[in-house]
């Protein structure tokens, strides 16, 4: 429907469009008043319908996830360089994050990580910080089981209690951390992205060896909220 009015806005009424979709008046009626609800659709005057305000803020948002991939590669090259580590940007996928993009220092210790690449979001900085976003709601859908899973490492966490514990924390901070948990002999800080309005749309993380962690933890933190907020909208 919404490819039709797409193609041809504002010149079709309700009768018109169930069946030019072969879909039956009652049902088309519920659907249209759904979307009109939603501002995804809007209707005239004389009763025909066009696409709504709510899809140009949702194409809007659409390019501008490239503008922050195209943001990150900009901010994470000098910090990457700055602060001789690796640092991510990653999105959330149900249970699980997606890297987008990474930028990796020159160290010795390299990660095994490239675009595409998805880990269980409880297991990375970049995971706690994106559930840490979530409404109460989407939370519990998300996190219904008690045993969050398999552990990525013997450090990784998999009680779900305890892990809500460290999202209480992470949302008190604007920062998540997590020390061996994804990757033996790695530990990550990460700090939201955020769109002009406030939303999380994705996160960027730091990683660096464990025995550097110790010393730099909070420079490094730091340096990825510092980041995390050029990045943004």
């Amino acid at each position: 429907m919404l490819d039709l009015l797409a193609v041809e806005p504002g010149r079709h009424r309700l009768i018109e469009i169930a069946k030019r979709l072969e879909v039956n008046k009652s049902s088309m009626f519920a659907l249209l008043h759904t979307l009109e609800s939603l501002r995804l659709v809007e209707k005239n005057g004389d009763g025909r319908y066009a696409l709504g305000s709510a899809i140009g803020a949702l194409g809007s948002a659409f390019v501008r996830q490239y503008d922050y991939i195209a943001a990150f590669r900009r901010e994470a090259h000098a910090a990457a360089a700055a602060y001789g580590a690796t640092f991510q940007l990653a999105r959330l996928e149900g249970r699980e994050v997606v890297y987008l993009a990474i930028e990796e220092a020159l160290a010795p210790i390299r990660l095994a990580a490239s675009p595409g690449i998805r880990l269980p979001a409880h297991a990375t900085a970049l995971g706690k910080v994106l559930l840490a976003s979530l409404d109460g709601a989407a939370l519990d859908l998300l996190l219904q089981e008690e045993q969050l899973g398999a552990s990525s490492t013997p450090y990784t966490i998999t009680s779900r209690e305890r892990l809500l514990e460290q999202l209480e924390t992470v949302r008190a901070e604007g920062i998540a951390e997590d020390s061996q948990e994804a990757v033996l002999g790695i530990c990550c800080a990460a700090a939201p992205v955020r769109d002009p309005s406030g939303r999380v749309v994705a996160a960027i993380s730091c990683s660096m060896s464990v025995f550097e962690w110790a010393n730099r933890r909070e420079e490094i933190r730091q340096a990825v909220i510092a980041t995390a907020a050029r990045i943004s909208g």
